[in-house]
């Protein structure tokens, strides 16, 4: 369940104007609520890392509800698909791009590829696992007899799509050998969200629910959502004991999490 941009907005100005530190207009709010989505975002992934380690040590707690590990992968599920790439070919280099995921046509932004899983067909189809490595390590492997990728063991690098013409925000798949067709776990970025407003009476700012767009992490961080923005109204406000407050509360939060 995603977590509601009004729900959010109208907390924070309640905060604010109960102390009366203040106001903070629909554009700030806006650009407050992209930093601290993708804040919250890309901290998923370090986090992940260092409570799974607790994992393989076996001190992480195992009960339902309260393995941090597990809240850590539901939170971050809703940005995982698998995406289909297609091939396109520019002079005598061949590209992959994503073109669509189980919802339709891709349209959103790409933050992570996954497995790459590269199919053959032919005689014997292959679905083969793709290993990823960097550009030069790639040339060099490739121009290697010894070492020249296989159907079975094929290897990709990606690259930008500015370097040839594609409607895709994606990255491209530099895939040796080339494949017949090519699936990959992908990670995406969260949608901006953003409240759009109408004019009201006196020019007052009147929420827009169908043209506005939801935080899409998941309801449990709406309080986190609301602390790390307050964070930021201090530093737009100019009040230090908001910025001060909010980042206690951020750190404590932390810590209890990781304790």
């Amino acid at each position: 369940m995603a977590i509601n941009v009004n729900t959010v907005y109208q907390t924070v100005l309640f905060i604010l104007n109960k102390e009366q530190r203040g106001y903070v207009t629909p554009a700030e709010f806006n650009s407050l609520a992209v930093q601290v989505q993708d804040e919250i975002f890309q901290s998923y992934l370090p986090d992940g890392n260092q409570v799974n380690r607790q994992n393989q040590n076996n001190t992480q707690n195992d009960t339902e509800f309260f393995n941090i590990f597990k809240n850590i992968s539901y939170k971050i599920a809703p940005f995982i698909d698998e995406v289909t790439f297609e091939k396109t070919a520019t002079g005598s280099s061949v590209f992959y791009y994503p073109v669509s995921n189980d919802v339709g046509v891709l349209n959103r932004v790409i933050y992570n590829i996954g497995d790459v899983i590269s199919t053959y067909t032919g005689n014997v189809t292959y679905n083969s696992v793709t290993q990823l490595v960097d550009k030069n390590d790639y040339n060099k492997i490739t121009r290697s007899k010894l070492t020249q990728p296989t159907k079975q063991y094929p290897i990709f690098f990606t690259s930008s799509p500015y370097s040839i013409t594609l409607q895709t925000s994606g990255n491209l798949l530099n895939i040796s050998p080339n494949p017949d067709s090519v699936v990959a776990n992908v990670l995406f970025q969260p949608s901006t969200p953003f409240w759009r407003f109408v004019s009201g009476a006196n020019r007052s700012y009147v929420y827009d629910s169908s043209n506005s767009v939801n935080f899409e992490l998941e309801i449990s961080e709406q309080s986190n959502v609301i602390i790390r923005i307050l964070k930021y109204c201090g530093v737009i406000i100019n009040d230090p004991t908001v910025i001060q407050a909010a980042s206690q509360d951020i750190q404590q939060t932390t810590i209890n999490e990781k304790s």
